[in-house]
């Protein structure tokens, strides 16, 4: 039975899910028919994430798992199910800075959970994803991948995922298979409020750098990454979209560039 939704009948996981960007694309992708597995480090937070989907009427079943965690992992993928679409949304930047002054373990980790988890996850549904011909594999990267920002571990890590994303989608197309990348400019979630709220002139540095003079919210991120899982996407594979309101695409010098009188 047609139902007219643009993932009715698919399966998908999304790391990260229990706040911010990954419970935005979580609560989109089961609005538009999937059956949803949410997963997170954050059990109590990832539990709120799938019952709020199944009071709006969709299907989310919460997982809790350590993305960087191999055995977890395979575990999380077992639990879910043929999975059809696979998010890698899972990140952290805890502890991360300038280059000379993080240490290992800090580097270690937010490489595992930033990148690591995109292979790791990406390894365990590739399989049925090739007997079946068909899937689809988003990772979100950042801006921090097309440009130097600040964090050291976390700008490798977005820069790796977006190569990996290309590698996947030349090794696995002809097996129905398309993976993509979403960079991110710097989105409103609930962590980032708090951050920024406690950093209002580094709030508003930032805000400087977008041409509408505004941040983005999750539910921007969620409406491309539910156009890169539908068939409406059918032909895009390999790709890096940048969600960003323009900040990378944005030079000014006053003294060239003034803004408008009637801006």
């Amino acid at each position: 039975m047609m139902t007219g939704k643009l993932l009715a009948g698919r399966r998908a996981l999304v790391t990260g899910a229990a706040q911010g960007i990954g419970r935005e694309i979580a609560r989109r992708f089961a609005a538009e028919g999937a059956q949803v597995a949410a997963v997170d480090l954050d059990g109590p937070a990832n539990e709120e994430t799938a019952a709020e989907i199944r009071a709006a009427g969709g299907s989310c079943l919460a997982i809790e798992a350590d993305v960087a965690d191999p055995g977890q992992v395979r575990r999380a993928v077992a639990a879910a199910g043929a999975v059809d679409i696979l998010v890698n949304n899972a990140a952290s930047v805890q502890g991360d800075g300038r280059l000379h002054e993080i240490g290992e373990a800090v580097w270690d980790r937010l490489l595992a959970v930033c990148l690591k988890s995109v292979f790791l996850f990406s390894r365990e549904v590739l399989p049925g994803m090739m007997r079946r011909r068909d899937g689809v594999i988003i990772s979100l990267s950042s801006v921090n991948a097309l440009a130097g920002i600040h964090l050291a571990a976390y700008t490798a890590a977005k820069g790796g995922i977006v190569s990996l994303t290309r590698l996947m989608a030349r090794q696995y197309g002809g097996y129905g298979i398309r993976a993509n990348a979403i960079c991110p400019g710097t989105i409103l979630t609930e962590s980032s409020r708090v951050a920024y709220d406690a950093a209002p002139r580094l709030r508003e540095e930032l805000r400087a750098l977008y041409p509408a003079g505004r941040f983005g919210e999750p539910a921007d991120i969620a409406a491309c990454a539910l156009f890169l899982a539908s068939p409406e996407s059918r032909f895009i594979n390999g790709a890096t979209l940048v969600v960003d309101g323009g900040m990378t695409a944005m030079y000014r010098l006053a003294s060239l560039d003034p803004p408008d009188a009637d801006a």
